[in-house]
């Protein structure tokens, strides 16, 4: 978008877009634990409990929009901390599967619990507002997903459950055909267990 006159330029939506992504940083390294996870492993072990099944390790690095080489560290130093084992796939031996443990498991609801600092951010923001701020949110996600600068989101813009405006309330206007109900902007979801790609 060109820089519009009286209106703020795109460069200083940019600046405050990395200042919420430094201030989610910051969070995660805070909220290391007594594990002291890096965010990477904290990531990893959402990942992992998200899916709710071992997956491979390519498909972490995808899901993270890492690299093979990183992945591979945060993986043995997680495996060290007995957060992840390895088990080989049945559909191919030369392969192994990386799941959580149970330590693993009780680490990821840890992680699960929100940042009471960043929780009392997004509170401060009116109804109005924290919808718009979603609905612009996941509009960003999707375009930058279209360009392939970051992985693919499991989020309502993305799936085939979703159908915008399919409703007359403006206040609930988009149909979720999963759970078969009308839904708002400020209940868009980021990510979903329950998402299924879009096809076409």
């Amino acid at each position: 978008m060109a820089d519009v006159p009286g209106l703020p330029p795109a460069s200083q939506l940019l600046i405050g877009l990395a200042r919420l992504g430094q201030a989610v940083r910051m969070e995660a390294w805070r909220n290391a634990g007594p594990h002291n996870l890096s965010p990477l492993q904290a990531d990893i072990v959402a990942l992992l409990h998200d899916r709710g099944h071992p997956i491979r390790q390519g498909e972490i690095v995808t899901a993270l929009a890492s690299t093979p080489p990183t992945v591979s560290d945060a993986v043995k130093t997680l495996r060290k901390k007995e957060l992840l084992e390895a088990t080989r796939d049945p559909g191919d031996a030369r392969a192994l599967l990386l799941g959580l443990t149970e330590a693993g498991h009780e680490e990821a609801g840890r992680l699960a619990v929100q940042s009471e600092t960043l929780t009392g951010a997004v509170s401060a923001l009116s109804e109005d507002d924290f919808a718009a701020m979603l609905r612009s949110t996941t509009t960003l996600i999707r375009e930058l997903q279209d360009r392939r600068a970051i992985p693919i989101s499991r989020m309502c813009l993305t799936c085939r459950f979703f159908v915008p405006r399919a409703h007359p309330d403006p206040a609930r206007p988009h149909h979720c055909a999963f759970v078969d109900a009308p839904f708002g902007d400020a209940e868009l979801r980021v990510s979903c267990p329950d998402h299924e790609p879009a096809t076409g």
